[in-house]
């Protein structure tokens, strides 16, 4: 197949992704609102019309085959099927809904059963490790400001190593890596509220995450939407090197959205818990732009990582403390 996938097939696997987000049947609107976000950010930045493929997506509800049909190759079938997925386990195991999709969607996309269901397991590892985290007991109250168990310099370095460490997953060419980005920063949070003192647990670092405002389903779908309108994954480009001009737009934003979110949860845990929604929310906007500006200073250091990495530990990867 070309090096670049041809608009028509990147709108296809795109919408694929789209109907998977939506294959568990649930009616959040603040993850539709997330997804929508997602669409307009990656139309201005790809060149592809998102908003109206969100948007057929949501009212026509378009059939797995016909979108599958309109894919040529054995690798762009699979890719569609990977990153479908990814979006499926993005926020957690998949339900019996998205399961029933997903062995849909391998039949149209004409992939194997034994080889769907071995990338399914693996995929399903990788976001059930973000819950291999020891239970917590009762949380405790909101109370005055705490000082964290964790020095200064090593949590700056702490929260910095994750963000070079997540940039560098976003760099490589396989879709899962991308899926390896979220058990990291819930461990992130996770790790830095019991350095201050509260009980945590899986749950509740996720719902600090989904409370700031970053929904896990919708990050995963513009991290790997850009990936794929790069040119950047695996089953398209096949290598590394051909990542490296996509990495302001898509390593970048994992760089910094877990850097904010690190330095969010700092503040949220240093000062008991007392920080609303709003604020939660309006700080961690506000801490984007300079989380944004940092990355580039350490693109060295994030190439270097992503060469170090063997995408066949990737679960090891994301079950790894901090």
């Amino acid at each position: 197949m070309s090096d670049v996938l041809d608009r028509s097939q990147q709108e296809a696997i795109l919408s694929i992704a789209l109907v998977a987000a939506f294959a568990d049947g649930t009616k959040d609107e603040r993850e539709r609102a997330a997804i929508r976000d997602v669409a307009d950010a990656l139309d201005s930045e790809g060149g592809l019309n998102l908003a109206a493929l969100y948007r057929e997506v949501l009212l026509k509800k378009p059939e797995p085959e016909a979108l599958a049909a309109r894919l040529v190759s054995p690798e762009a079938r699979s890719l569609a099927y990977e990153m479908a997925v990814g979006v499926c386990d993005a926020d957690g195991v998949q339900t019996p809904a998205e399961r029933a999709f997903l062995e849909r969607l391998a039949v149209a996309l004409g992939i194997a059963a034994p080889r769907a269901a071995a990338f399914s397991e693996r995929a399903e590892g990788i976001a059930a490790s973000a819950d291999v985290l020891p239970a917590a007991p009762p949380p405790a109250p909101a109370g005055a400001p705490r000082a964290s168990d964790i020095p200064r310099d090593q949590m700056d370095r702490m929260v910095l190593d994750a963000s070079i460490l997540n940039a560098a997953l976003e760099l490589l060419p396989e879709s899962l890596s991308t899926l390896a980005i979220i058990p990291l920063q819930v461990r992130l949070v996770y790790r830095i509220g019991r350095s201050y003192g509260y009980p945590m647990d899986a749950s509740q670092a996720k719902d600090f995450i989904a409370t700031v405002g970053v929904g896990l389903g919708s990050q995963y779908l513009e991290q790997v939407g850009r990936k794929l309108l790069g040119g950047v994954l695996g089953s398209v480009l096949g290598g590394l090197g051909r990542s490296v001009g996509r990495q302001a737009a898509s390593s970048g934003m994992s760089f910094a959205s877990t850097w904010a979110l690190g330095r969010v949860a700092e503040r949220y845990y240093a000062g008991g818990r007392q920080m609303s929604t709003a604020l939660l929310q309006s700080t961690f906007q506000e801490l984007l732009p300079e989380a944004k500006s940092l990355a580039p200073r350490y693109a060295a250091d994030i190439q270097r990582r992503a060469s170090t990495i063997d995408t066949r530990e990737l679960l090891s990867i994301a079950r790894s403390p901090l």
